[in-house]
């Protein structure tokens, strides 16, 4: 991909997320106000509004979007060349899309055993699968931001990217040279 498509992707993009928040918003204030979230859902923790969505999610789609088209172009157009690398970016994102409305719509309706399960199973998808990719925290946070407004979601997929992070990047590259490294002491030398 040019450098012009991406651009235009990622402005488009933004905006689409811009407008639909401005939408949720304007239909929460004229619907009984727009609404605050508690931390772990406990009152007696401090409240975040939906209206902190207005510049986040606009920021975070534009900072995260940029990274995943980079990706995606150069993955495609270098040497190595990872067939279909935009197709990964699209899973990625709708993978998590869905994920993050399934959380929230087990959330909503009251299916408390659904619900956390997969909030467990996020973080055994973190230890499997790339899932700190910009794509898929956006994916992930724009999922969630209809119930959750963008704070806590952002939150809770930063820490999940953190981990997944951590993992692919620091224990499981130490562990492939470590596992690499006694395969050559174990075998016969002739």
């Amino acid at each position: 991909m040019n450098m012009r498509r991406l651009s235009s992707i990622r402005v488009w993009l933004t905006m689409a997320v811009t407008l639909a928040e401005s939408a949720h918003l304007a239909w929460e204030h004229f619907n009984g106000g727009v609404v605050s979230h508690h931390l772990l859902n406990r009152a007696d923790l401090p409240a975040i509004s939906n209206a902190w969505g207005l510049l986040l999610l606009p920021a975070l789609t534009w900072f995260l979007s940029g990274l995943a088209l980079t990706r995606a172009s150069v993955s495609s157009a270098g040497k190595e060349a990872v067939p279909r690398a935009g197709a990964s970016v699209v899973a990625g994102f709708a993978g998590a899309l869905l994920l993050g409305v399934l959380l929230s719509v087990c959330f909503t309706h009251g299916y408390e055993t659904a619900a956390s399960s997969l909030f467990l199973g996020m973080f055994v998808l973190a230890l499997l699968l790339r899932v700190y990719r910009a794509e898929c925290v956006l994916g992930f946070v724009l999922g969630m931001t209809f119930t959750f407004g963008a704070v806590l979601p952002t939150l809770v997929g930063s820490i999940i990217a953190g981990i997944s992070a951590a993992v692919h990047l620091g224990v499981r590259p130490v562990l492939v040279r470590l596992l690499r490294g006694s395969k050559h002491r174990e075998s016969p030398r002739s």
